[in-house]
């Protein structure tokens, strides 16, 4: 990992929190962020910026993570099957492991980290897609001070995907100091804002989600994909018929799910959330103990998410969700995820809902983007 020489923030920010759109634009400029080829439509979010696929990617046999001081493009010179062009398109099949340099890289000053996630899309798909730094031995994570390009690690689980140069699987996020708020300020801001529809919701290390098994007046309470599905193309909205890639799941009597090894499924909290425009959220494990299943890949979740100025009215969260090695009995009501609110370092100007095209804003149990 290559470190940047000292220099002044580029997003001049003083205050710890999470960087908006307005500080990530400012970072754009100064040369904390680096784009090969301009800022695309709507790339940039209120609390991150989507990173876009290049126009190359190389199929390997299996994950790695560079060692401190090594290079990742070192590594898939050795470690390569084959290399992929992605400027007219390609297919990324299932139980791959694929890694393609992304058109975004940094220079951060020694005052700003990064994180990166799944976009909400990317999860829906059952895509597990990881970020990758020079000498960082951790996925996700981009140190203060790091200077360098940026990778994707990309896994479909369960559809084959087509991607092409500037797709966008992954978003990051900028963080000066310490941005969390504890549960103290948590509970404060949850009694003034109602951060989730639950007045008594639980705050302990976090604000707790649960799941929704009762559903709709039909029932309905998630979907189970489908195994050898045609492809989804990643860039089509609305481009894939649900009955062809999705079984139904309706609630039985004792609102029970038995979650099956190596399925996935799409369920929906049992709360509506909202996050206000003065914080970024995201989900985490409410117990990393309790390993037998994984519930959300995609975690971010930006300001004015659920916010009723931004036509949110709270919005319930979709889950995620696989079993690992054995089956697994989910109960309605059952905690899978805490909430962790971080403050921003100024308002946006951009808000979710109101400034975008917000694909989940109001959202209540959703499959991706891509079906209809």
């Amino acid at each position: 990992m290559a470190k940047s020489a000292a220099k002044k923030s580029p997003a001049d920010c003083t205050q710890s929190g999470i960087l908006p759109s307005q500080a990530v634009t400012r970072m754009i400029a100064d040369g904390g962020i680096i784009l090969a080829e301009p800022i695309a439509d709507t790339q940039l979010q209120p609390a991150s910026l989507d990173l876009r696929l290049g126009p190359v990617a190389y199929r390997v046999r299996a994950s790695f993570l560079p060692q401190p001081g090594s290079r990742v493009q070192a590594k898939l010179d050795d470690l390569a099957l084959h290399t992929i062009s992605l400027s007219q398109g390609a297919v990324l099949e299932t139980g791959c492991v694929y890694i393609v340099p992304l058109l975004e890289s940094l220079n951060l000053p020694e005052t700003i980290e990064a994180s990166a996630n799944p976009k909400s899309s990317t999860g829906r798909l059952d895509v597990f897609t990881r970020v990758i730094a020079d000498g960082v031995a951790a996925f996700d994570q981009v140190p203060a001070g790091y200077a360098g390009p940026l990778y994707a690690e990309i896994c479909p689980q369960t559809f084959p995907i087509v991607v092409r140069k500037g797709s966008r699987l992954s978003q990051i996020r900028f963080r000066v100091g310490s941005a969390a708020d504890g549960d103290a300020q948590l509970l404060e801001l949850h009694k003034r804002e109602q951060l989730v529809s639950d007045p008594d919701a639980s705050i302990q290390g976090g604000i707790a989600l649960s799941v929704d098994l009762v559903g709709d007046k039909s029932g309905l309470i998630g979907f189970r994909a489908r195994r050898h599905t045609g492809v989804v193309d990643v860039d089509k909205p609305g481009s894939c018929p649900v009955e062809d890639y999705w079984d139904p799941i309706y609630a039985r009597d004792k609102h029970r799910l038995i979650l099956d090894p190596d399925q996935f499924y799409i369920l929906a909290s049992k709360e509506a959330v909202h996050v206000p425009p003065s914080h970024a959220a995201e989900m985490v494990p409410f117990n990393p103990l309790v390993g037998e299943f994984r519930v959300h890949y995609a975690g971010f979740m930006d300001p004015g998410f659920g916010h009723a100025a931004a036509g949110g009215h709270g919005s319930r969260v979709v889950l995620e969700v696989r079993s690992h090695k054995v089956p697994f009995i989910l109960e309605h009501g059952q905690i899978i995820g805490r909430l962790i609110y971080e403050r921003m370092t100024e308002t946006p100007d951009i808000i979710y809902g109101r400034d975008l095209n917000s694909n989940y804003q109001g959202q209540g149990l959703k499959l991706s983007k891509h079906f209809k």
